[in-house]
């Protein structure tokens, strides 16, 4: 009976940690973020079936690569184990953002919740396609920097913005 009230009274705890406010907006951020990514990409992944780039101005266009490495294509092999060894580790992260997330004060929680929305979102690709779709090519003239998607902007942003707060707002503290 004693294991019956601690079980109930355990699940009673989680519950309510997990509807609280804060939360709650943390999960729709990660919720949010997610499905504007998978927007975006279905939306490429649809026009390029009928052209290859789509021109939007001299510094920016779109053009569909398929990314087999971590963030703006670093570490892409042609190898099933280095590919799969990426794809865990990536996994390994994943989870110890969710950790870090419920351990986090809320404003890190909403830098986190971008981050983690993020590399869901690439994630999902990889478990899906076996690869990232990535298609924002940024340019002057000639020079290219690295093809990106939505996701990487937003485990950018969360990731600046985390880094800017423990640079300015502890040091503002000291």
């Amino acid at each position: 009976m004693s294991s019956m009230n601690t079980n109930k009274r355990f699940y009673k705890n989680n519950v309510s940690i997990i509807l609280e406010k804060k939360n709650l907006i943390c999960f729709l951020i990660i919720i949010l973020t997610f499905f504007l990514d998978r927007i975006s990409k279905i939306k490429i992944l649809d026009h390029q079936l009928y052209n290859n780039r789509v021109y939007i101005n001299d510094f920016i266009n779109f053009d569909l690569v398929w990314n087999t490495g971590v963030g703006f294509g670093l570490f892409s092999f042609n190898s099933n184990l280095i590919y799969n060894s990426i794809s865990a580790i990536i996994g390994i992260v994943i989870i110890f953002l969710i950790y870090w997330l419920i351990k986090s004060v809320f404003i890190d929680k909403i830098f986190i919740s971008l981050v983690l929305g993020g590399a869901l979102g690439n994630f999902y690709d990889r478990l899906t396609y076996n690869a990232v779709p990535d298609f924002i090519d940024i340019h002057y003239k000639d020079l290219h920097w690295f093809t990106f998607n939505m996701a990487d902007i937003f485990i950018t942003i969360g990731i600046i913005m985390l880094l800017g707060k423990e640079l300015f707002i502890k040091n503002e503290k000291n």
